[in-house]
């Protein structure tokens, strides 16, 4: 099938072996040349566009709820079928929000709003579904948000995990000012004095979006205790933590510990701050290594804005939550190279188009074990079209989230590892570095010897997997890499042996197309 390169290279590597040639007299007879000849190409066809994606799984169905109403459903994590859709006031999921007497817009999220919204429509955004034991009752947590930074976290309950879902009233606003903090709930936890001091800037009149949160992006999760947790925020003042009551989905204001970063009506702040560009965080806790991932996104969400997924982790959910070099994003750094990134733009091939503005993710551990980030896609198209798509991830020997190339088509790593004969050979590889930009990341060419070497274009390393397990480790240029070897189909079903490794922040994915 594919390719006579290839069919080149590892001649050459067995001539290399007959004459006796130690590892590091190995030498490769490649171009490297990045080729394609002979690749087919696949497109996913997910059959719906649902932004900031939110799964959770009920009765063996999948279910992911979006941005503006959307949410859909599904068996494979790849196709999907609409469910309600759009602010419509017939919304199956939603129920009717525009109901007299609900005043579910009355603050943020639309034109008749106290704060209208810019555009002078509706702005219902990034929902979370999470069912609840104690009440038996799914709580769906999403916001309404008017301008950059006024907006409110909502929630509501319904019996049936597709709704209709009983608006419950708003938790936390934002974006207030002296003339509209009546008009909150802010009063009812700390004193005026207080919340014009802390909240508000310039006597009053701006709210003091650099230091405190943007009340979007709400995601909620049971700590490995039994805790409720919501974590919120985009841009403006970071990314707060906020304990909930189960008994009522609603929220437990802390006591003020202004030296841990923990405020009495926002609750803690975890990372970032100064309106830099981090949003959409998704809490995930991972009971077989114990961490709590933390991902979030960079960048703007268009095509070209540089939107893309990363991770940090601690062993406590309420922190402190740092990347692969210790570190994370505060107020006053430079934030591009904190957190591990795992996805932005990329071309691999069998793709048709390459992949723009992976981002706002969910994830979750399914039945079987397995692991899974969920996200929207924009595509090198020149339009602003996405669609979701959902990825099986792993983690590494060190507890790092370690992400396959491909879109999920059933994929099963085998546990006891594979052969060297499997894995050596040329393997197409993108490393995504650590950039906030348009720039899509492409294939390069590394070759992977039988006997542990790495060459490419000037590039010299080595390479080396666990005995009778996935886990592998990559060097090259000085970097070093530890990720999983996983056979898997490409995105037009073609069987690819691949890996995928993390270090200093950055993802390393390499496919490996097999002569047959």
């Amino acid at each position: 099938m594919r390719n006579k390169k290839l069919a080149g290279t590892l001649a050459a590597l067995l001539v290399g072996v007959m004459f006796g040639l130690s590892a590091c007299q190995e030498k490769v007879d490649s171009d490297f040349k990045v080729d394609y000849e002979g690749i087919e190409q696949g497109v996913i066809a997910a059959g719906v566009s649902v932004h900031d994606p939110s799964i959770i799984k009920a009765d063996g169905t999948y279910y992911i709820f979006g941005s503006h109403m959307e949410s859909a459903k599904g068996t494979d994590l790849r196709t999907w079928t609409r469910l309600g859709t759009g602010y419509q006031s017939d919304n199956s999921v939603y129920g009717d929000l525009f109901a007299d007497g609900l005043h579910v817009f009355d603050y943020a999220g639309s034109a008749n709003s106290l704060i209208p919204t810019d555009d002078g429509t509706y702005h219902v955004w990034a929902p979370d579904v999470i069912y609840n034991e104690t009440t038996g009752l799914y709580y769906m947590y999403y916001c309404t948000t008017s301008t950059w930074n006024t907006s409110n976290l909502c929630y509501g309950v319904s019996e049936n995990v597709e709704g209709p879902y009983e608006w419950k009233g708003a938790l936390i606003y934002s974006g207030f000012t002296k003339d509209t903090l009546a008009q909150t709930n802010v009063l009812d936890y700390v004193d005026e004095e207080y919340a014009l001091k802390n909240y508000t800037s310039n006597d009053g009149r701006d709210y003091n979006f650099s230091y405190y949160p943007n009340a979007i992006d709400p995601t909620v999760l049971f700590d490995r205790d039994g805790r409720m947790w919501m974590v919120y925020g985009s841009w403006s003042g970071g990314i707060f933590l906020l304990e909930l009551d189960p008994q009522t989905g609603e929220v437990i204001h802390p006591k003020e510990d202004a030296a841990n970063g923990v405020d009495p009506y926002f609750g803690r702040r975890l990372l970032g701050g100064d309106h830099r560009s981090i949003e959409g965080p998704y809490l995930l806790y991972d009971a077989a290594s114990d961490y709590y991932y933390l991902f979030v996104s960079y960048g703007s969400l268009v095509r070209t804005g540089g939107y893309q997924i990363r991770v940090f982790r601690s062993e406590n959910v309420e922190g402190p939550y740092v990347d692969m070099n210790g570190g994370a994003p505060s107020r006053f750094n430079e934030h591009s190279e904190f957190g591990l990134k795992l996805s932005g733009n990329y071309f691999l091939p069998s793709m048709k188009v390459a992949y723009m503005a992976t981002g706002h993710n969910s994830a979750f551990v399914d039945d079987d074990g397995k692991r899974y980030i969920v996200y929207h896609t924009r595509f090198n198209n020149g339009t602003e079209a996405h669609a979701p798509r959902v990825k099986q991830f792993f983690v590494n020997k060190e507890g790092w989230p370690c992400m396959l190339p491909y879109a999920t088509g059933g994929e099963t790593i085998s546990e006891t590892g594979y052969d060297k004969k499997e894995i050596a050979g040329e393997y197409f590889v993108v490393n995504q570095g650590t950039g906030i930009d348009s720039v899509i990341a492409e294939p390069f060419m590394l070759v992977l010897t039988e006997k542990g070497n790495v060459f490419g274009d000037g590039i010299e390393g080595t390479w080396e997997m666990t005995k009778g397990t996935y886990y592998m480790h990559i060097t090259y240029n000085d970097q070093e890499y530890s990720g999983v070897f996983c056979s898997m189909k490409d995105e037009a079903g073609t069987d690819v042996m691949t890996f995928t490794a993390v270090g200093n922040n950055q993802s390393l994915w390499g496919v490996k197309y097999v002569e047959e």
